[in-house]
Parts: structure tokens; C-alpha cells; sequence
């Protein structure tokens, strides 16, 4: 029987997430974007919830091309308010639409958003070595540095704690547990496309 992450044990969903995506390195820009709109979209939700409505994001927001949302007009976010399948709060929707107009700033100055965001753990994913899943920080150094860097870009909904949670999920961060299976699997799967 494989060991996981406890929080990953109470949802098949949530196993599943954390079995093939949660902490391996994303180096693809629109998926970066994904996780950041959708760990902003959980800010005072539980993650399974923003999972179960993940293809819905996908679907009613052009699959995370930040070119295609940065144009969205009223008529646009007014459809989205409407939309069932994704969370309907007009500042984290509205967000979507600002931040993807600053990732289109950050690639033209850096060339892509990955190189911009993974400057913040020094291009390489941080390997911790928790015991615990209570032992996992909330936040650290690296998060505050990176969002006080998003907002002063314009980005929203980029708090300490959502940046933690984003670097976690795309890799910037190795916090399977040491127990865990997937800690050496992830460890191993670093690559570097810089």
C-alpha cells in the first residue's frame, strides 16, 4: 500500500491530483497561469472544490491563454458570472483578467512567466524534508518575496499564503512528505528548461 500525504487520503479527486501533479516542476506558461487563477479562485475554499471545477475553468476561460483573456470585455465577465461550473466572485473573476494582462507584461520583459516566477527559489525547486503534514509552513520567505513582486506587477489575489500554495503545486517546493511516494518521484523529476 502507498503512502501518501494525508490531506491527498480524503477524496479520490484529491488522490489523484496529488498522485500525478501536485510538486512536479511546471516550466509551461499557461499551466503556470492555471494554477495561480485557480489557487486564487480557492482563496477561502477547500482545493477539492476548485478541482472539481477545474475543467469548467479551463472551458470558460480560453484554457488559460492569458492573450485571449486579457481582451475579455463586460459582456465577457458578465457571462462568467453566470457560468455554474467555476466560482462566481466578480473580484477573483476580474482577477483572472488583470493578472493575465500581467503575465503578458512579465513575458515581454523576461520572456516567459516561467523564467520570471522560478527566479524565486533560485530557478530550482526547493526539496524539503517535512515528517509531518502539520510541519508544512503556511508561508515562507520565498512566497512573500514573490508576492510582493506579483502585486507590485498588478497582480490580485497573490497573498503569502496563495503563493505558497502555487509554488507547492507547480513544483517550486518539494513538500511530500518524506513517508510519502511521491517525495523521491518528485525530487527526481527535476528538470531545468531556462
Amino acid at each position: 500500500m502507498k503512502i501518501r500525504c494525508p490531506w491527498a487520503e480524503k477524496d479520490p479527486l484529491l488522490m489523484k491530483y496529488h498522485d500525478l501533479e501536485w510538486g512536479s516542476p511546471v516550466h509551461d506558461d499557461n499551466l503556470l497561469f492555471e494554477f495561480l487563477v485557480l489557487e486564487g479562485a480557492q482563496a477561502g475554499l477547500s482545493w477539492v472544490t476548485v478541482l472539481k471545477k477545474r475543467e469548467s475553468y479551463r472551458e470558460a476561460f480560453d484554457n488559460f491563454d492569458p492573450a485571449k483573456i486579457s481582451r475579455y470585455n463586460e459582456e465577457k465577465i458578465e457571462d462568467l458570472m453566470n457560468n455554474s461550473g467555476i466560482i462566481r466572485n466578480r473580484r477573483k473573476i476580474l482577477s483572472v483578467v488583470t493578472n493575465a494582462k500581467a503575465v503578458l507584461n512579465v513575458q515581454k520583459k523576461f520572456n516567459s512567466f516561467d523564467s520570471y516566477i522560478w527566479q524565486f527559489v533560485g530557478r530550482k525547486p526547493i526539496q524539503n524534508k517535512w515528517k509531518h503534514a502539520e510541519d508544512l509552513p503556511a508561508f515562507t520567505a520565498e512566497s512573500e518575496n514573490m508576492s510582493k513582486d506579483l502585486k507590485k506587477r498588478g497582480f490580485k489575489f497573490v497573498g503569502p499564503t496563495i503563493c505558497y500554495a502555487f509554488m507547492q503545486a507547480v513544483g517550486m517546493v518539494n513538500d511530500h512528505i518524506i513517508d510519502c511516494f511521491r517525495h523521491e518521484e518528485v525530487k527526481n523529476e527535476i528538470k531545468i528548461d531556462f
